[in-house]
């Protein structure tokens, strides 16, 4: 699972998440390769200089972390326009088949928010560099468009965000990859009678992908929607 949940904001935003996948439950046996338990750290934080994201997953099953993945990025402003320089590093490890294909990307970036950032959207077009690639069908090069966006509802009580990335790739059917996973919380502490620190959400994310997921069965060349149970912790503001 990644999960990019990016708020541009003037504070810097960590949270953990514990998500209970549904693909089991869907999809039986063809997924039965898939952890029912993902833990994730996510961090944005700002500067003057630009920003830097970063999340890992790990993922349980059998009583032990079977996976590991993660994303940082580094975004650089030293100008007024709404534009930004993009480098990103994408990469982990699975117990069962090694290390996952390493990804490096870099490119220009569009970002907007409205005054009290309780909407905002980012688009990055990257060229896209997978190590190892070529070894599966694919190709090494490549370009990605990515989407992100968070919109912060009902004074703050509803949270829908998430990310939408589109890449290359000759090894799948249509040469291209397409992964989402939109998050919908409901940020309890908005309650009332809630004590404004305690920073739980619950709610719930969808993978939706095309030419992603690889079944037990098969190659990743289907349509996948992967629902998850999940809850959340947010430190600081």
């Amino acid at each position: 699972m990644a999960s990019l949940l990016v708020s541009i904001s003037t504070m810097a935003q960590l949270n953990v998440q514990l998500h209970y996948d549904l693909g089991h439950d869907l999809y039986g046996s063809q997924l039965s390769n898939r952890p029912r338990l993902t833990a994730t750290v996510e961090n944005f934080t700002p500067d003057k200089w630009g920003s830097t994201f970063f999340f890992i997953d790990a993922d349980f099953g059998d009583n032990m972390v079977q996976s590991a993945y993660g994303e940082i990025s580094r975004e650089f402003r030293f100008w007024e326009a709404p534009f930004a320089a993009h480098i990103e590093l994408d990469g982990g490890l699975n117990g069962k088949s090694g290390s996952f294909d390493n990804a490096y990307l870099i490119g220009p970036a569009w970002n907007w928010h409205n005054k009290d950032f309780s909407r905002t959207f980012s688009v990055q077009l990257m060229y896209k560099y997978l190590s190892h690639r070529e070894r599966h069908g694919g190709t090494n090069h490549s370009a990605q468009l990515t989407g992100v966006w968070g919109l912060q509802l009902a004074k703050g009580l509803l949270t829908f965000s998430g990310f939408c990335d589109l890449w290359y790739d000759k090894g799948v059917n249509g040469h291209l990859i397409l992964l989402s996973e939109p998050q919908f919380w409901v940020n309890l502490w908005k309650l009332p009678r809630i004590n404004d620190n305690a920073k739980w959400s619950v709610g719930t994310e969808w993978e939706i992908s095309n030419n992603f997921v690889w079944p037990t069965d098969g190659l990743n060349n289907r349509f996948y929607f992967i629902p998850t149970i999940a809850m959340k912790w947010t430190f600081g503001n």
